[in-house]
C-alpha cells in the first residue's frame, strides 16, 4: 500500500510598500516558484497579505483605504489562477477582502490547478476587523476535497474556536490550513498555541502561515509578528513538541514539510492517547 503524503509550503510573506500591481505579482510569483522548486503540492499564503496593494496609494502619498481592496480582486484571482495552472500546485492564496453586496468579507481563496476556485470566508472577526474595517463575518464552514484527501481552512482568529476544527475533522478533514496575520507577539502566540491545541484535540495536522515585515502607510498593517509552522499531534510518531517544521520569526522565507497522512489514522487507532476516538458525544455534541 502506497504511503499517502502531502508536501506543504507555508509562506512567511514579507510585507513592504510597493508602487504597482506588477510588484505584487512579482513577489507572489517568487514565493510560488520557490515552493515549486521544493516540490510542494500545496502552498499557503498568510491572511491579509493582499493589503500590500493598498500601499500603492492614491498618487498623493496616501495609502488606499480598506474598501478599495476589492478593486484588486480580478487581478488577484487572475494571478493566482495562472500560477496554479502553470505549477500544478494547489495555492491557498491567503485571504483577500472582497465585496458582496453592501458588505466586505475577509475570504480565503483556494486555487486548484484545474482552474477551480473555492472560497472560505472568515467566520469570527476580531474587534479591529469589526470596528475599524467594518468587515462582515461569513456564515459557513467548508471542507474541500483534494487529491490527497479533505482539508479545511480556519482563518487566524477562527482557529481559536475549537468547535470549527471539530466540525472539520468530523467531515473528514485531515489537514487544517490557518492563514494568519498578527501584529504583536501575544497575538502570534494565541494563534500558534491554539493551532497546537486543535492538532492534539482532533489528531490532525495544522499548517500556519503569517505575515512579516511592515506597511508603514497602511493603517493596522504597520507591525507584523509572524512565523510559519507545520504542526502535528504530540505523539511518538511525530516530533515530541509537535513541530514538524517552523520558520525563523520575522524572516522572509518559505517553510516546507512532508505530512504523512497515514500516521494520523495510526495514532487515532493506537496512539498513546486517542483523543478523536475518545470524545464523549454522550456529554457534548459531535459537531458533524
Amino acid at each position: 500500500m502506497m504511503n499517502m503524503r502531502m508536501r506543504v509550503a507555508a509562506v512567511q510573506y514579507a510585507l513592504r510598500s510597493i508602487r504597482s500591481v506588477d510588484e505584487f505579482a512579482a513577489q507572489v510569483t517568487h514565493y510560488v516558484r520557490t515552493a515549486q522548486e521544493f516540490g510542494a503540492e500545496v502552498v499557503l499564503f498568510p491572511e491579509f497579505f493582499t493589503t500590500q496593494l493598498l500601499s500603492i496609494g492614491d498618487g498623493r502619498g496616501n495609502a488606499l483605504p480598506i474598501d478599495a481592496l476589492p478593486d484588486f480582486t480580478e487581478a488577484y484571482r487572475r494571478l493566482f489562477g495562472r500560477l496554479a495552472r502553470e505549477t500544478g500546485m494547489l495555492l491557498i492564496g491567503g485571504t483577500h477582502v472582497v465585496r458582496r453586496g453592501d458588505h466586505l468579507y475577509n475570504v480565503a481563496h483556494l486555487f486548484f490547478p484545474d482552474g477551480r476556485v473555492a472560497e472560505q470566508a472568515k467566520l469570527h472577526l476580531t474587534p479591529t476587523e469589526v470596528r475599524e474595517w467594518k468587515l462582515a463575518p461569513g456564515d459557513a464552514l467548508h471542507v474541500f476535497d483534494t487529491e490527497k484527501g479533505k482539508i479545511a481552512v480556519l482563518i487566524c482568529y477562527d482557529v481559536e474556536f475549537p468547535e470549527l476544527a471539530r466540525m472539520a475533522r468530523a467531515r473528514g478533514a485531515n489537514v487544517i490550513f490557518c492563514p494568519s496575520c498578527t501584529d504583536n507577539e501575544p497575538g502570534f502566540w494565541r494563534v500558534r498555541y491554539t493551532c497546537h491545541a486543535r492538532a492534539v484535540e482532533n489528531q490532525v495536522y495544522v499548517v500556519n502561515a503569517g505575515t512579516v515585515g511592515s506597511l508603514p502607510t497602511v493603517d493596522f498593517m504597520r507591525a507584523n509578528y509572524g512565523q510559519a509552522a507545520v504542526i502535528a499531534p504530540n505523539d511518538i510518531p511525530f516530533p515530541p513538541r509537535g513541530v514538524v517544521a517552523e520558520g525563523v520569526v520575522g524572516d522572509d522565507m518559505v517553510v516546507v514539510a512532508d505530512l504523512d497522512l497515514d500516521l494520523l489514522e495510526e495514532v487515532r487507532a493506537r496512539g498513546a492517547v486517542t483523543t478523536w476516538r475518545d470524545r464523549r458525544t454522550d456529554l457534548y455534541p459531535d459537531w458533524a
